[in-house]
């Protein structure tokens, strides 16, 4: 299956959506910073990230900005995952070049539907 890169500041929120991913046979890997989920990601090239939004220092908009420009980890969809539900933080990660966009907690379903679509998507 896939390598995932979870980034979250919430401890609780990674393993709740590691313990969803790895019952669906994904390599699930962590980080709890925008900053470690930048490094993380261009030494691990995961097949897809799940980025929160809220953090402190970088947060999940400029994680998700300098990952999307990074010419070593622009083929790497990130789906924003997070409590913030406005339209407006929807459309600013789009901007920032998000993939996806999921509210927390989301169900089983409704990620791996959002997760196999992204990653086909990108193996195409």
């Amino acid at each position: 299956m896939a390598k995932i890169l979870i980034v979250d500041d919430s401890e609780t929120m990674i393993e709740g959506h590691k313990a969803i991913l790895e019952g669906l046979g994904h390599t699930i890997y962590s980080a709890e910073s925008g900053e470690e989920g930048v490094e993380k990601a261009i030494e691990i090239l995961p097949d897809l990230i799940l980025m929160d939004i809220v953090m402190p220092k970088m947060n999940g908009f400029q994680a998700t900005r300098k990952i999307t420009t990074d010419d070593r980890t622009k083929h790497i969809p990130v789906v924003i995952l997070t409590t913030k539900d406005q339209k407006t933080d929807i459309m600013w990660a789009k901007r920032q070049g998000a993939k996806g966009y999921l509210i927390k907690p989301a169900n089983k379903k409704e990620l791996a539907s959002t997760i196999d679509q992204l990653l086909e998507e990108s193996n195409k």
